[in-house]
């Protein structure tokens, strides 16, 4: 994955703030404010649950590399200090810089894909979506309306095209009405 490059000032929208803010503070597990190592091993086991498999399975394997992976690419990119953790001001700085650097984003949706993509089948199931949603929120929460809004081809799945094009708006947009703002449920 590719690490960011960041600026110190943080210029992000109300909404873009909003939207980050929702899914940091899903991610920060044990809700200190900051976004460890610890907190994506926390929702790495959450997922790991949810697909009742361990990080022992071939599939458990896989998708802690992913997660942890994504953990390396943040805390490279985010952690400006180099203190181990992550604040929020930290990710929206690199929000910033998102809009110009689509490769970036892209490469952490392929990797995303790849993890919610369970049966590996190359799209998405409303199912896999509920458990992708589940693992990052903690909670159970409704997903259908959202899922449909996202299913932008109405075929009743998310291609890899439909998913990196929502990945890429939820992280580097700025328009409440894009489907992709809602990636992570409606802000």
């Amino acid at each position: 994955m590719a690490v960011f490059a960041a600026k110190l000032s943080c210029m992000a929208s109300d909404f873009q703030r909003r939207k980050i803010s929702g899914i940091f503070g899903a991610m920060d597990a044990d809700d200190d404010g900051y976004l460890t190592e610890s907190d994506f091993r926390a929702l790495t086991a959450r997922w790991l649950d949810l697909r009742g498999t361990d990080g022992s399975t071939p599939e458990g394997e896989k998708l802690a590399a992913i997660m942890m992976g994504w953990w390396a690419t943040l805390r490279d990119a985010s952690d400006r200090d180099r203190d181990g953790k992550v604040s929020l001001d930290e990710v929206l700085s690199v929000v910033d810089e998102l809009p110009k650097m689509p490769g970036a984003v892209t490469g952490t949706a392929d990797a995303m894909f790849e993890a919610v993509d369970e049966n590996g089948d190359g799209a998405i199931s409303a199912a896999e979506y509920r458990r992708m949603i589940e693992a990052w929120s903690g909670t159970g929460v409704p997903t259908a309306e959202v899922f449909a809004l996202l299913d932008t081809d109405g075929d009743g799945r998310l291609s890899h095209d439909e998913f990196t094009g929502h990945w890429y708006e939820f992280w580097a947009g700025d328009d409440p009405a894009a489907p992709g703002s809602a990636v992570f449920g409606r802000v």
